[in-house]
Formats: C-alpha cells, structure tokens, sequence
C-alpha cells in the first residue's frame, strides 16, 4: 500500500468539504488538525476547490489534503498542481483511474459491485471508495465482497457518522470512513471553527475510545504484593490471578511483584485501535518505547509504554 493510503489509514476518519467561500479553507484545515483529523477530502463541487486546496497545501502543510468528487483529467491536474496527495471519485472511470494509475497519483474510485472491484484490481488498486456506503448495504455489503476480493481495502463514504462509524472501522478491511458530521455546512459558512474542532475532538475519541484498563501498582517484592492483593481482593470481593510478575485483582488493579516502569507504577488505557491512538497522541507530541512492544500471535501490537511518565505513573496503551 503507498505512504499516502498507510497515513489516511492511521487516521481513521477523512472529512470531506465543500468549500463554497475560499476565505473559510485555511481557518476549517487548522481547526480539524487541532481537533486531531489531519486530513480533508475537498470536493470539486465548488469552483473554489482548487484554490482551497492550494493554500491549505501551503498554509497547513501538516495536513493530508486530497480531491474528491473528481469527475474528469482536468480536474486531477488541477487538483494535483494545487497540492492535492490523492484522488478520490464517486464512480468507477476508467479514464481518470487509468491516468492516475499511469501517473502514479494515489485514486479511491467509487465501487459498490463485483465488477467494479475486478476493474480495480485490474488496474492495480489496494483500495476503493464505497460510495454511497448505508444506501448500498453499509458494512454487511463491504463484508460480502471482502470475501471474494481479500487483498482489497475499502474507504466506505455516506451516511457514516458518529453513530455507525466504529460498525465499519472494526472490520479489518476498512482503511478509513469518510464523512461529514464533523464538518456541517452551517458550522463552515457561520465560521465556528471552533465547533467544529470540538466535533473533531470527539469523533477521534469517539474512534479511539480511550478507557481506563488497569492500574499497575509497584511493590517491593512478592511478599509484599500478595498482601496488598490479599487486602485489595477481599475488601472489593475480587478474584486474585497470580502472573510470573504481578498479582492481578479481578480486571482492576494489577500488583507488580517487584518494582516496574513508573515510579509509583503504571497506568494502562484500552482503545479501540492501537496504531491509530499512537498516531494520535504523537501529534500531541507523546513519543513511545518501541522496546515495550507486545505483540499477539498473529503479529499484531497489542501493548506499547509511552516513554515520559505522568503524575510517578508510566502510561502504555492497550489493544481491547
């Protein structure tokens, strides 16, 4: 998969605008990477497409900006000159994924149908647009034709929100959701920017689903730790489970028998995905100890230690 596919799957979430008034393009980019989402879809359905693109390019360069809604060859050079990294449509053209194919520009064309995704394979494509996603049978039909075509991803748009997005990234075949809930066309023309960070904010975490896992609790030595765990799982009526390093409470709080990361101990929070949340928090300036990782047995990150401890804690993100 390219670089450009592998980002937009580690964001999870690309919003896609009509930019009607070219005033809003740089305030609305800004505002959706501080909501943690560096990445638009700007459609070519306004005559300002072109030129919101360019001085997000240029203005925003931390932001992933591609073209949607791209109907035609002239549209992908114009948005390409403009600074656009993809391509998406809302069909299967030939004609323009061939020139993309051909210029080795990034394209998502819209597939809804076994003969649309031979076509892409055809041409070389990982992944494709399934578009309009609810009104042609949402994450059952993404799944039916998963089953035949396993080395293809899909970015499903329309009538995704808040409510159903995570119904499509939990399947494994979804690189990324495209929408526009945290983009509506009221807050963009009243310039509340500010809103619509916070609509960002809150389908990143609505995505990541951050929750408390466990609290790791450092004790000087074995002894030490089944007594505490002794004392903790009798007052709270939970169950002990005895590891090589630690005493386990339940599911609550975990008892390291000899001192662990973390001054005092550790703190572990669950998310909904593993890479995503490391993206995420990276943005935010977090960097991790990659020598922490734990993996499961297919190979898959299911645990990593952020490297700066808060509050005497060390902080590691766990795969639910």
């Amino acid at each position: 998969m390219n670089e450009v596919m592998e980002k937009i799957s580690l964001i999870g979430i690309v919003p896609v605008i009509k930019i009607d008034d070219i005033k809003k393009a740089v305030p609305l980019a800004r505002a959706l990477c501080k909501g943690g989402i560096p990445v638009a879809e700007i459609t070519f359905r306004t005559e300002q497409a072109e030129e919101a693109i360019a001085r997000i390019s240029k203005e925003v360069p931390e932001m992933l900006v591609g073209a949607g809604t791209v109907l035609n060859v002239a549209q992908v050079d114009a948005a390409v000159r403009a600074g656009a990294k993809f391509i998406v449509s809302p069909g299967f053209n030939p004609t323009v994924v061939g020139y993309c194919v051909n210029k080795q520009i990034p394209i998502t064309p819209g597939c809804t149908n076994a003969s649309d995704m031979e076509r892409a394979i055809g041409l070389g494509l990982e992944v494709v647009k399934f578009f309009p996603a609810e009104a042609a049978g949402g994450i059952k039909m993404i799944k039916s034709l998963a089953g035949p075509f396993g080395n293809m991803k899909f970015m499903p748009t329309g009538g995704i929100d808040a409510n159903n997005l995570n119904d499509y990234l939990s399947f494994p075949k979804v690189l990324a959701c495209g929408g526009s809930w945290m983009v509506p066309e009221q807050l963009i023309q009243e310039g509340n920017f500010e809103r619509i960070t916070e609509l960002s904010s809150e389908a990143m975490s609505q995505m990541l689903g951050f929750t408390l896992a466990h609290v790791g609790i450092n004790c000087d030595n074995e002894e030490k730790a089944g007594a505490a765990a002794t004392q903790f799982s009798g007052l709270f009526h939970l169950s002990q489970n005895h590891g090589e390093g630690s005493i386990f409470t339940g599911n609550i709080v975990e008892f390291m028998k000899n001192p662990y990361k973390g001054l005092h101990g550790h703190i572990a929070i669950g998310t909904n995905y593993i890479n995503r949340a490391m993206r995420y928090l990276s943005d935010q300036g977090c960097t991790f100890d990659e020598t922490t990782a734990r993996y499961d047995a297919k190979g898959n990150l299911k645990a990593m230690y952020l490297t700066d401890e808060i509050g005497g804690f060390a902080v590691h993100l766990v795969q639910k």
